[in-house]
Formats: C-alpha cells, structure tokens, sequence
C-alpha cells in the first residue's frame, strides 16, 4: 500500500495535543509521588513500523506498558522502556531499588504507564469529540520485535503508519522517567484523528 505523506501541519497539530496530554501527565505523577515532575517537550513523528527497528535493536529487551484503545479510534498504545529507566521509575515511586523487577515493580510500571497512555488519550479526545476509550493496561518483558510484531498484528495494521511520541519527565533529582510512546492505530484510526482535529 501506498504510504500516506503527513503535513507540517497535521504533525504540529499532533505535537499540541501532545504537549497537552504529556502536562497533564506530568501533574498525575507529581500528585501520585507528591514531588514536582517536569516535563520536556515531546518529539512527535510518524514513522513506518519498521523505522521502530531502525532506531531500536529489535533483539533488545525492553519494558512495555500494552493499552488497547477501543472506541472511534481504535489500536494499541505501547509506552517503551529499557530496563534502567524502568528501574528509576520503580525506584521513584516505591523508594526502593530492584535488581529484579518484581510484582510490585510491574504494577507500578503499569500504573505509571496507564496514567501517560490515559492523558494522551483524554487529550486527543477532548481536541476531537471522539470516544477514545483506553483499556487495563499489561507489561510485557520481552525482545522489542516480538511486542512490536504482536502488537501490530493485533491491531490489524496494514497502512504501517506508527504515531512515535518521545516523551522525557524529569524529577529535582534529576531521576529520569521517559520512553517511545507508541500509538499503532488501525487502519483509518489516525486519519479519523487528523479530520477531527480540522486538518
């Protein structure tokens, strides 16, 4: 299938929508941790799914948080980490560090995971009128290829087209908590977005 080429404008529109959904994330976390989260601007990009394994090792093990979107615009929302960056989240929240993640260790990264994946989502919906509906979130531990692989088969996704939003929160201790946000949507699911938003 032919790609479809994306605008400057539709992708400035996207990254409004993101800085907005990244601040409200940022407020849910500094009230969840009762410390002032800051939050850098996110890069938003759409990729093909294989620019994903151009910029990541696919044989890397990785953290991701899995949100299936149902609703108006449906797909998968993966939130991807490496293994440091998941530890200083758990290590943030639980004020505990953990040479092997644990039960608990998992249920924070879902939490923390189900908050960004939930404002992103409320953020869209609120610029759009659209039911976005985000489900449960997992935690999948595995090789990057085989969650992207999955993910993508699961969401039907054949136009290949992957909403790429790097997002970065910063504690006053500089404890970083930031990863690839990932919206694999099925087909028409974006372009549904973009037409809401009026462009």
């Amino acid at each position: 299938m032919i790609r479809r080429k994306y605008s400057a404008i539709q992708l400035d529109a996207l990254a409004e929508v993101g800085n907005i959904g990244a601040g409200n994330a940022a407020t849910a976390l500094s009230q969840m941790i009762n410390r002032k989260v800051n939050m850098s601007v996110p890069a938003v990009n759409i990729v093909r799914f294989n620019e994903i394994f151009d910029t990541q090792e696919s044989e890397e093990r990785v953290i991701s948080v899995i949100v299936r979107v149902l609703g108006d615009t449906p797909g998968n929302i993966l939130f991807i980490f490496d293994d440091e960056t998941a530890n200083n989240m758990i290590e943030l929240l639980t004020g505990k560090k953990e040479d092997k993640f644990s039960e608990l260790g998992y249920s924070v990264l879902c939490e923390i995971g189900n908050i960004i994946a939930g404002s992103y989502m409320n953020a869209i919906a609120k610029f759009t009128n659209l039911l976005i509906l985000p489900s449960v979130p997992a935690v999948a531990d595995d090789m990057l290829g085989a969650i992207l692989s999955t993910t993508f088969i699961e969401s039907e996704q054949f136009n290949d087209d992957v909403l790429d939003i790097e997002t970065i929160f910063q504690n006053d201790d500089d404890i970083k908590i930031g990863g690839h946000f990932y919206y694999v949507p099925k087909p028409g699911s974006l372009e549904k977005i973009l037409s809401a938003l009026g462009v």
